[in-house]
């Protein structure tokens, strides 16, 4: 049964939209950092736990807006 719970927990954001796919493994592969990413209707928002890690990301914006929605704002917020 523990077996059945982590492989249901494993695969819990398989739902997510892609945009949100590419932000987090784009900043894992670069930055080993973890990220929470909210998509909205016009924009997508990045929060990062450091000013340092958000300051790192900032001149990768371009470059991930390409990879994932040209048509959206990509913000950076830090929570």
């Amino acid at each position: 049964m523990a077996d059945m719970l982590a492989d249901i927990l494993a695969n819990r954001f398989d739902d997510e939209p892609p945009e949100i796919k590419v932000i987090k493994q784009y900043v894992q592969d670069h930055f080993d950092q973890a990220v929470a990413v909210a998509v909205r209707s016009n924009h997508i928002t990045i929060t990062t736990r450091s000013a340092a890690l958000a300051g790192a990301i900032r001149p990768h914006l371009h470059k991930l807006q390409k990879l994932c929605s040209p048509d959206k704002r990509l913000t950076i917020r830090i929570g």
